[in-house]
Order: C-alpha cells, then sequence, then structure tokens
C-alpha cells in the first residue's frame, strides 16, 4: 500500500523570526531531502486544515479558539520567550493538526500503510491549555483523539524519540488508559519532565537519557524497555513523533545519535506494529534544528517507512 507524505505551503507561513531555531528552512530542509529520486514512490497530498471540533478533543475549546484569535494581523506576538507567532501562524497549526488527522484517516481506511506528516511547527510540549516549546496545538494527541473518535479505536500508542520530553503529550493522556505514551529523550533539559516516575495510570513510559548518551543507550531504550510495553499495549495505531534533534549535530542538546539511529528505531517501531496493528504507522515532524542533520535524518526515516511490505 506504500506511504503518504502529507505536507502544505502554508507551513511555510509560520515564521517566529530569522533567528528562532524553529525557522522555515527547517521545512525547506526536510523537501529538499525528500524530492531526492529515491522518494518518487512516496504519495504526496497536500495536508487539509483540522477543524475546531477536531482540535477540541485534545485541548479545550475556548483555548483553541483564544490561539486562532491570538494571531497577530501583521508582525510577531510572543506567546513565552520561545514560542511566537505570526500573522501565517494560525494557517499553519490548522494544516499541522489536519495533516496527521488526514493520515490516520488515510491508513485506518487502508489506502496506506503508513504516513509520515512533514509539517511545522512541531506540537508535542503544547500541554492542554499552554502553548509553549515552540508548540501551539498538539498534532500527535489530536490525531489520537480523531483515530478514537472517526474511527472507533479504544487502543492508541505514541513513541516519541525527540530530545525533549513530550510534556504536553504526557499531560494530555496520563489520565486516559487508552492511549499509551512512551518517550526517550536528554534528562536533564528542557522541558523538565519525563522522569521514569511519572507512569500516569499505567500507560506512560519515561527513558530519560543522560548527556552524550549515543546509539547503545538509545536502542537499549527501545529493545529493552519501550517496544515489550508497546506490544503488551497492544494498540490498534502506531503513532510517531518524529524529532530528529537527538542527533550528534543538533545545536539545542547533547545526545549522539545520527541517521542510522533514526533508521534503525523506525524499523523496530515497524517491527512492533507489524507485531501488534498490521503495521499501522502514522508519523510526524517534531523538533531538529541542525538543517543537514535534519534533512538526513528525515530521509532515513521515510526511507524506512517505504521499505514495508
Amino acid at each position: 500500500m506504500g506511504t503518504i507524505l502529507y505536507t502544505h505551503a502554508d507551513s511555510f507561513g509560520h515564521d517566529p523570526g530569522r533567528m528562532h531555531p524553529e525557522h522555515p528552512a527547517r521545512l525547506k530542509a526536510v523537501l529538499t531531502a525528500l524530492s531526492a529520486e529515491e522518494f518518487n514512490g512516496l504519495e504526496r497530498r497536500e495536508a487539509p486544515k483540522a477543524t475546531v471540533d477536531q482540535i477540541s478533543r485534545a485541548h479545550p475549546r475556548d483555548y483553541v479558539e483564544a490561539i486562532l484569535e491570538a494571531v497577530p494581523e501583521s508582525g510577531e506576538r510572543s506567546i513565552d520567550g520561545d514560542t511566537v507567532m505570526s500573522p501565517g501562524t494560525g494557517e499553519a497549526i490548522l494544516r499541522s493538526s489536519g495533516a496527521v488527522c488526514a493520515a490516520v484517516d488515510a491508513v485506518l481506511g487502508g489506502e496506506a500503510q503508513n504516513a509520515f506528516c512533514a509539517m511545522r511547527p512541531p506540537g508535542h510540549h503544547a500541554e492542554p491549555r499552554t502553548p509553549m516549546g515552540f508548540c501551539f496545538f498538539n498534532q500527535i494527541a489530536v490525531g489520537a483523539e480523531h483515530a478514537r473518535a472517526a474511527h472507533g479505536l479504544r487502543r492508541v500508542a505514541i513513541v516519541d524519540f525527540d530530545v525533549h520530553h513530550g510534556n504536553g503529550t504526557q499531560a494530555i493522556f496520563e489520565a486516559d488508559g487508552g492511549v499509551f505514551y512512551a518517550s526517550t529523550h536528554q534528562a536533564p533539559l528542557f522541558p523538565g519532565t519525563g522522569h521514569q516516575s511519572e507512569r500516569g495510570v499505567g500507560n506512560i513510559v519515561n527513558v530519560p537519557l543522560p548527556p552524550m548518551s549515543g546509539s547503545e543507550q538509545f536502542r537499549a531504550a527501545i529493545t529493552e524497555i519501550i517496544s515489550p510495553a508497546l506490544i503488551e499495549f497492544q494498540p490498534e495505531l502506531l503513532m510517531i513523533s518524529a524529532g530528529f534533534d537527538a542527533h550528534i549535530d543538533d545545536p539545542l542538546a547533547s545526545l549522539c545519535l545520527t541517521e542510522e539511529d533514526f533508521s534503525w528505531v523506525t524499523e523496530e517501531l515497524m517491527r512492533v506494529a507489524d507485531l501488534v496493528c498490521d503495521g499501522k504507522i502514522v508519523s510526524t515532524l517534531e523538533g531538529g534544528y541542525d538543517l543537514e542533520a535534519l534533512a538526513e535524518s528525515t530521509a532515513a526515516h521515510v526511507r524506512s517507512l517505504m521499505s514495508a511490505g
């Protein structure tokens, strides 16, 4: 069935400033890498806009409306020191959530084996009522809720290998046993959450890694802790918060992974998905702030997704 790539030009319209690490050139680097001949087999689709109703499954409606109303008509609006809006932010964040919902529809509808959403800004730091860490709406959470509401799924799993803990995703689901959330991340590091003791209702698995950890520690975390927990949970859909800022060249953290590690973890998660949910995977871009490392790592991830079947 193949792999679908969702993206949209509106993602370039979110511009937090020339010196901000989460700038539009990130997406340009990703899409340039995915334009290589080896990716001709991707089915490319434009991301639709999510509806307020869809986003309000993961965030309170008044929060969703307040964020959209806060988008400036000109200039920039700082939500906090890291999280900045521009006039194009509203369209970008609606399409980021819409991409994940559309990817869920396509994969669960049998149109593709898996899908990757090349969108920005990222989302996994957005808590139910708090935008932070470059994030406004938590699109992976919106997609998980869409899978349950629109397709009747009872168990959805999210694996997050961004170098920063997905505090927002955890906060949304920590009291909800129908969604499993697992994260590898550097600790200590922003946002300061993700301790092993944070277990939710038995549905949260955090594996913090100390600075300078590399392939050996990362792969052990996946194979010894996260993969067995995923198999025990038996999800009907596996979703991935694919952040590539654990790369050794990334300027915002101090882990030592390479693109080979991102290829490996993708294939390991595909192996687990084959066992528990017929290989159904939806992945979405989170962090990654060295442009070359981001491009190469995303290409490795998508290359592995395309090898399914």
